[in-house]
C-alpha cells in the first residue's frame, strides 16, 4: 500500500497553482488576472471537447491539460517577454524533482503525462496544446470584454498557436461569439415559456 506521506507534500504543491497569478496579464494591465489552476481547469474542459471533436481519448487529454502547469509551481508563469532570457530545466526534469519522494507507479505516470505533454506527439497531447492556447484565447476575450485592450494581442497570436481543426474551428468562433453570450440567451429566456 502507497504510504500517504509521500504523496501529500505533492499535493499540497499543486494547490499553490490556485494563488499563483498568470503572469502574463500582469503585463497587459489586468488587475487581478486568473490563476494558473484556473487556467488549467477550463483547459481540462476545452481540451475534452477538442478530443472529442478530433476522435482522441477525451479523458487523456483532459489529463494532460490539468497537469500541463504542474512544473510552474518550482519555476514559476514566466511571460512569454521573458523566457527567451532565462534558462531553465525542462518541465519534465522539475516533474521528476516533484514527484522524486513518491511512490515509483506514482511519479512515473505523473512524469509521463509531463513527457506526452510536452512531446505533442500524441494526438491527445496536441489536441491539451490547442487546449491551452485555446483557453487563453478565451480568457483574452474575457478581459477585452471587460475593458481591457491591452490583452487583445493575446487573441491575435493565440489564434495562430492552434493547430488541430476542431482547434482552429472554435477558435474562429471564439472570436464571434461574445464571452458573454450564453448569459444573455438565458436572460432573454427570462419570461418565456
Amino acid at each position: 500500500m502507497t504510504d500517504a506521506r509521500d504523496v501529500v507534500p505533492f499535493l499540497y504543491e499543486a494547490g499553490h497553482l490556485k494563488r499563483s497569478a498568470r503572469q502574463g496579464w500582469w503585463i497587459a494591465g489586468v488587475k487581478n488576472p486568473e490563476s494558473v489552476a484556473e487556467h488549467s481547469f477550463r483547459a481540462a474542459i476545452v481540451g475534452y471537447v477538442i478530443a472529442v471533436m478530433e476522435g482522441a481519448n477525451p479523458e487523456r487529454t483532459a489529463t494532460l491539460c490539468l497537469f500541463h502547469d504542474l512544473p510552474e509551481t518550482r519555476v514559476g508563469d514566466i511571460p512569454s517577454t521573458g523566457k527567451r532570457y532565462l534558462t531553465q530545466a525542462g518541465a519534465e526534469q522539475i516533474t521528476k524533482d516533484q514527484t522524486a519522494q513518491m511512490p515509483p507507479q506514482l511519479a512515473e505516470r505523473i512524469q509521463h503525462v509531463i513527457a506526452e505533454f510536452e512531446g505533442k506527439a500524441t494526438l491527445e497531447a496536441r489536441c491539451a496544446k490547442d487546449a491551452d492556447k485555446l483557453e487563453c484565447l478565451l480568457q483574452a476575450r474575457e478581459y477585452v470584454g471587460q475593458g481591457n485592450q491591452q490583452a487583445q494581442p493575446w487573441i491575435d497570436t493565440m489564434v495562430d498557436a492552434v493547430s488541430t481543426e476542431s482547434g482552429k474551428a472554435l477558435a474562429a468562433a471564439a472570436l464571434e461569439i461574445s464571452p458573454d453570450a450564453w448569459w444573455y440567451e438565458i436572460v432573454a429566456s427570462y419570461g418565456r415559456k
